[in-house]
């Protein structure tokens, strides 16, 4: 699939209709999300005939685009179950397969599942402080072949710095560096739309 389709099939999807702050829920664009993959697949087959995890999955966008590249099978994981219906539909709508759980992902555990890739746009760590790297962590102990997570720019030292010293990473590599154009969705924004400069990580666990 080209990457302009990728785009365009993501881009008709539902998003948050009342999203909720303490999750800090904000939608992951289709022009993020298509390259995100894309690039997971055609720059380093992680993708493809893949299981492929999405942590905090909200939607499902990120889900909806590993399954659109044929990945073997997809799991999202989201502790909001209204965000996991909305997720469920979409994917109905694109006729693709995907399982979706509702859990804390700072909570899970997977007995005896395999998962190659997990894909994720974490909170911030805005709102609850540290959250971004509770979800590092975590994927860490799941991906058996790669994670790719997006984070803030500004905290590029402090990410590598830190997944390198506390979650078992092999490497940690931004690959990308994209703009996130985060839209006004709850009262305390000022603006109506603000362009946050994000990296793309890739990072590698260490086999045991």
């Amino acid at each position: 699939m080209k990457l302009k389709q990728l785009e365009g099939l993501l881009g008709d999807l539902e998003q948050f209709s009342n999203p909720k702050v303490e999750f800090e829920q904000y939608p992951t664009g289709p022009h993020i999300a298509s390259r995100m993959l894309f690039t997971a697949e055609n720059s380093y087959g992680d993708i493809t005939d893949k299981v492929v995890a999405d942590f905090g999955c909200g939607c499902g966008t990120l889900s909806a685009a590993a399954a659109l590249l044929d990945a073997a099978s997809v799991i999202g994981f989201d502790i909001d179950p209204e965000s996991l219906e909305t997720a469920t539909l979409n994917a109905e709508e694109l006729e693709v397969e995907i399982d979706f759980v509702q859990c804390d992902i700072t909570k899970l555990e997977l007995k005896g599942l395999i998962v190659d890739t997990v894909v994720m746009n974490p909170p911030f760590g805005t709102r609850k402080k540290g959250a971004d790297m509770e979800f590092l962590s975590a994927a860490m102990k799941v991906a058996s072949k790669a994670v790719y997570s997006l984070h803030k720019t500004s905290t590029r030292e402090h990410i590598k710095r830190a997944a390198l010293r506390d979650f078992n990473v092999k490497s940690a590599e931004v690959i990308c560096e994209l703009r996130y154009d985060l839209p006004k969705l709850y009262k305390f924004h000022k603006r109506k739309e603000v362009d946050i400069a994000v990296d793309l990580w890739r990072f590698e666990p260490r086999q045991n």
